[in-house]
């Protein structure tokens, strides 16, 4: 069975895991919060999608609204080494490399596709 994204469980399992991530975060938020700001400054208490917007606030203003391009210096530096090593690599080395990252990442390879020459 082909998956929209090309490793199909393994996207599900990352879904999962994301909103799973969030309710931890967002409950952990509205605890801390609670707990600390109401005795210490007279402050509000918070809901849990108050808690939750409060984070996704303090994300915006830390970090900015970019995803993953924010990496710094070592992320080009990772980059350009790994631009290098596909430049010196063989048409077919860099199509090996492909199919071992695909197997690894992905989970599917030759082995593990059904077989439809029944």
């Amino acid at each position: 069975m082909k998956y929209w994204c090309g490793c199909g469980p393994r996207a599900a399992k990352c879904i999962a895991f994301a909103v799973i991530m969030f309710v931890i975060f967002g409950f952990a938020a509205m605890l801390l919060w609670n707990a600390l700001i109401p005795d210490l400054f007279h402050g509000p208490f918070l809901t849990f999608w108050q808690a939750v917007g409060l984070l996704i606030l303090s994300h915006i203003l830390f970090h900015g609204f970019g995803g993953r391009g924010h990496g710094g210096w070592a992320h080009h530096h990772w980059r350009h080494r790994f631009e290098a090593k596909l430049a010196a690599m063989t048409p077919e080395e860099r199509e090996k490399y492909k199919e071992e990252y695909n197997h690894h990442c992905c989970g599917h390879g030759s082995e593990n596709e059904p077989d439809t020459k029944k």
